[in-house]
């Protein structure tokens, strides 16, 4: 079988490492994964594992009848940060209270954060905590869509759920630098291994259910009383933290998992 692994041009080397053990783990598996980027043609194939936030080539891709590794719909939603708060709403599950402004007066309280509805990696979000620091932002991002969302002390902690199909692979809690509300591992935070318990465990099985997702990043707000709180959806999902605190390669369960769904594919159709 014949995949495609989609990569964003400029992220290809920065992801050198991991795109390497994917291919070589598709092949343990009789697959072939032939690296491309999302700004040529892209060729016909088998399966197609999509790693970038470009969810209208996905579309494009998934109307080939193309087995999409996630399908478009999980890019559409991951990378607009409000339909994915919106969604694990109406799953029932704590959310950080959001909402989408367009002006300042919106804003009824300081400090709030504001995010951008589709940045990722700890970029186009501020905690602002004057109306100055508040126009600055949407200034600087008055073409995207913004939203407001309430400030919760949680000590620069969260929890990254990793999550294959339904199953969870893995968890890591996050913890930023002193001097940062933001917890991201790339801007220098640290981690640890984090045991999720059964209540937790229900909640991303229901959203990676309600999702139909292969392979996502889940995020949450740890609280000081260690309860959590639904924040974002992360797809494409970068698994450092993963193998800096399991010191396991992903790319092996995810070309396994691939595999299995490609094969019950097969099997169905005869």
């Amino acid at each position: 079988m014949k995949g495609l692994l989609i990569y964003e041009k400029a992220e290809i080397e920065r992801n050198r490492s991991f795109i390497d053990r994917l291919i070589n783990a598709a092949g343990s598996y009789s697959l072939t994964l032939t690296l491309v980027d999302d700004q040529g043609p892209i060729p016909e194939a088998d399966f197609i594992f999509f790693r970038t936030r470009n969810s209208e080539l996905a579309k494009e891709l998934e109307q080939r009848n193309i087995r999409m590794f996630n399908r478009a719909e999980v890019n559409v939603i991951a990378n607009d940060k409000l339909k994915a708060i919106q969604l694990v709403q109406l799953l029932g599950i704590a959310t950080v209270p959001t909402r989408k402004i367009a002006t300042v007066s919106e804003l009824n309280e300081y400090p709030v954060v504001l995010k951008t509805i589709d940045g990722h990696g700890g970029k186009q979000v501020e905690l602002v905590h004057t109306e100055n620091e508040a126009t600055t932002f949407l200034n600087t991002f008055s073409e995207n869509t913004i939203i407001a969302q309430q400030y919760i002390e949680t000590n620069a902690m969260d929890v990254r759920v990793f999550m294959l199909g339904e199953k969870v692979l893995g968890a890591v809690k996050r913890t930023g630098p002193t001097d940062s509300f933001k917890s991201n591992f790339t801007l220098g935070g640290t981690v640890e291994k984090y045991s999720l318990d059964s209540q937790q465990i229900a909640n991303v099985e229901k959203i990676a259910k309600a999702l139909k997702s292969d392979y996502i990043g889940i995020d949450f707000l740890l609280l000081p009383d260690e309860t959590w709180i639904f924040n974002e959806i992360e797809d494409p999902v970068g698994a450092r933290s993963y193998f800096e605190t399991t010191k396991k390669d992903i790319a092996e369960p995810i070309m396994e998992y691939i595999h299995q769904k490609i094969t019950k594919n097969e099997r169905d159709e005869i």
